[in-house]
């Protein structure tokens, strides 16, 4: 039972009132004191007759106002509403005391690092994570808040851990542990990349490899000369022709898109070119084609390589002229624009093999950009999936899906022949398939079970010698862990000595398969 008490503030008002509850033989669970002039008591369910007679006595204490009944106390509301903010927070927050033992955990926490199948609550977060010794930087009691990348499974995550300081009644701040939050991606403060435009910054990669492209890009999106970008099927290359131009001088002026191999010779030159009255039959209308509509902008030639070479002559004649003739027309039309190819394959491959002009080849291959697979950058996966999976549950109007373990590990080891593209495809259709708002890797659909890698792969990036090594250790470990869940088969396997293997599962804090890690 909770009671609510409605009272002007007086020197010993709550004194007055636990003598009543003393007199009744009431147990006190708790009583709340609001500076706004109400008192709150939770006790026992009383019975009727013993709460007739209570009311009134506490009414006639001076100065109190109103005596109810209520459903909950402040602090119990507070709690809830606490509880319930934290569950629906699609990233991992999580609040650790002095020596990182984790006393709250929201459900993106408990999903993303234990994998929802066993409890992180009370335990160390450094069995959780590896890359950044959080316990050993809380016992420098920090007074700074700091951002750090580490490694959750085998997803690279950000921690912003801030040092949680509280003040006593003296004013002295003692140090009471972190709150500690989690984002699989960089986007604001340390995180975010700078010295971009901001049409690049939308481009998600932190992989080294996307930094340099993109920096590149950059530079080449303020010039006037052809670009040529190449690189696999769905690895965004219009997405990155439009950056360039969004970036550039052009901005303002159109850009447009033709895909070369999607249409006949005959159709495609009157969609570069135009055409003139009548010149394609008796009532045919007059037509500008792409490069007219561009006009001060931009255009993107897609699989250029599958281009003519009638086309391709024409072609070659505009960029070295800046003009050229309608279908059917006579008069030559003037039209600056600037000219982005985008190819799959090697263009010069095709000029070897005679399949493409060499002359409009070194024409169209001034500047040039290579995309990187995304089985390349790996790292970038992580931030992809978590991207797409808040798109997709934005586009359908769900709550937000979070992703199981097993599923970011699959998603890491698959080899992605339709690159980011494919990604997304997968994790949409996946997430509106989805009942629940867990994605689990038994809800991916990826075809080719031959695509997903048996081999260890290790992306040396930025690192040095030393660190590539222990992270190969410990991904073969973790790998082979669940197939040989012994540290004496282990060992036996790779051929080392039950002491070395022992030493180094704890080196890498990785646990027995099934049971929670042990406490460092």
């Amino acid at each position: 039972m909770r009671l609510e008490i409605s009272c002007d503030d007086r020197l010993g008002i709550a004194q007055d009132v636990l003598e009543i509850l003393r007199d009744h033989e009431i147990d006190l669970r708790g009583i709340e004191v609001d500076p706004k002039g109400k008192i709150f008591l939770n006790f026992p369910e009383l019975e009727f007759a013993d709460f007739q007679h209570l009311m009134p006595e506490i009414r006639r204490i001076a100065n109190v106002k109103d005596v109810k009944t209520v459903a909950y106390m402040p602090s119990e509301r507070e709690h809830y509403e606490f509880s319930l903010l934290l569950s629906r927070l699609p990233d991992p927050v999580l609040s650790v005391d002095g020596k990182g033992i984790i006393t709250v955990c929201n459900d993106a926490a408990e999903h993303i690092f234990g994998d929802g199948s066993q409890t992180i609550h009370n335990s160390s977060i450094n069995d959780w994570v590896s890359g950044f010794n959080v316990v050993r930087w809380l016992e420098r009691q920090p007074k700074e808040q700091t951002v750090v990348q580490v490694n959750i499974g085998s997803a690279m995550y950000f921690l912003d851990l801030i040092p949680l300081w509280v003040t006593d009644e003296n004013q002295r701040a003692n140090f009471a542990g972190a709150v500690v939050t989690g984002k699989p991606q960089p986007l604001t403060g340390q995180w975010q990349r700078s010295g971009q435009p901001e049409v690049f910054a939308k481009i998600l990669g932190d992989h080294p490899l996307m930094k340099r492209l993109l920096k590149d890009a950059a530079r080449m999106a303020e010039l006037h000369v052809p670009l040529l970008i190449q690189g696999e099927t769905g690895v965004g290359k219009e997405l990155l022709a439009r950056a360039c131009h969004q970036a550039g001088p052009r901005s303002s002026a159109p850009f447009l898109a033709i895909n070369c191999a999607a249409l006949p010779d005959n159709v495609a030159e009157s969609e570069l070119f135009g055409h003139g009255k009548g010149s394609l039959g008796p009532y045919t209308e007059a037509k500008k084609g792409i490069f007219e509509q561009a006009h001060g902008g931009t255009v993107l030639l897609d699989a250029v390589s599958e281009m003519s070479n009638s086309l391709q002559a024409k072609l070659l004649r505009f960029i070295q002229e800046g003009r050229f003739r309608r279908i059917g027309e006579e008069a030559e039309v003037t039209v600056d624009v600037r000219i982005i190819c985008s190819v799959q394959d090697d263009l010069l491959t095709r000029v070897e093999q005679g399949r493409f002009r060499e002359d409009l080849y070194y024409r169209l291959n001034v500047l040039s950009l290579s995309i990187p697979p995304l089985r390349e950058r790996r790292s970038d996966i992580a931030i992809l999936a978590e991207h797409f999976t808040l798109q997709a549950c934005q586009h359908l109007g769900r709550n937000l899906v979070l992703l199981s373990r097993d599923c970011r590990e699959l998603l890491q080891r698959y080899q992605w022949p339709g690159n980011v593209r494919q990604l997304e495809n997968v994790l949409f259709r996946a997430i509106s398939m989805l009942e629940g708002d867990r994605l689990d890797a038994r809800d991916l659909q990826l075809p080719g079970g031959k695509g997903v890698s048996e081999s260890v792969a290790i992306e040396f990036d930025d690192e040095d010698l030393d660190s590539a090594v222990k992270k190969f250790e410990s991904t073969i470990l973790r790998r082979l862990y669940p197939s040989y869940p012994s540290t004496r088969q282990l060992a036996k396997k790779l051929g080392l000595s039950h002491t070395a293997v022992a030493n180094k599962l704890r080196e890498y804090g990785i646990s027995k398969p099934g049971k929670k890690p042990s406490r460092s």
